[in-house]
């Protein structure tokens, strides 16, 4: 069994989207643990507020196959691929880590760089998890967060 971080948002019918997105995990997973969630801003175009949350599940499922249900489920709920990178998102999961792996393939980055770039995805982890070893920083998200310089000023906890 392993642990995987999920970064979920959504800012289209986003309170509906997250809700059953999580609805969705914990059918799937055994064990799903919440970071709270947060309303931020879009990042890199002008659009609605985005939800952001990490959920943290314990699977079966190799990262490939994590990352191939999860793309089926953003699908189920409207998720466009044929739109620029930063755009309205019905829902978007990311797999954030996964164990301790190191992966950088075409099709699949562990760790996401969004965790040490992006106050929405980094915040919620730290939450979750403060004292979780990012496997290339080798610190933990703590450390991370308060080294970052980023801010949670345009964060709102819901």
């Amino acid at each position: 069994m392993s642990t995987a971080w999920l970064g979920l948002g959504s800012n289209v019918n986003a309170e509906h989207n997250i809700k059953v997105a999580i609805g969705e995990l914990e059918e799937r997973f055994a064990k799903i643990s919440l970071s709270p969630a947060y309303t931020s801003t879009a990042v890199g175009f002008d659009g609605n507020d985005f939800i952001n949350l990490v959920a943290r599940v314990d699977t079966d499922m190799s990262p490939l196959e994590l990352r191939q249900y999860l793309r089926d489920l953003e699908d189920r709920y409207g998720r466009q691929r044929n739109v620029p990178k930063f755009s309205d998102r019905s829902l978007d999961i990311d797999i954030l880590l996964y164990d301790d792996l190191v992966l950088l393939s075409p099709v699949l980055e562990i760790p996401r760089a969004e965790i040490v770039r992006f106050a929405h995805v980094l915040k919620p982890l730290t939450d979750l998890d403060p004292e979780l070893i990012h496997p290339l920083e080798r610190r933990s998200m703590v450390q991370i967060w308060q080294a970052s310089g980023l801010s949670d000023e345009n964060l709102k906890r819901l």
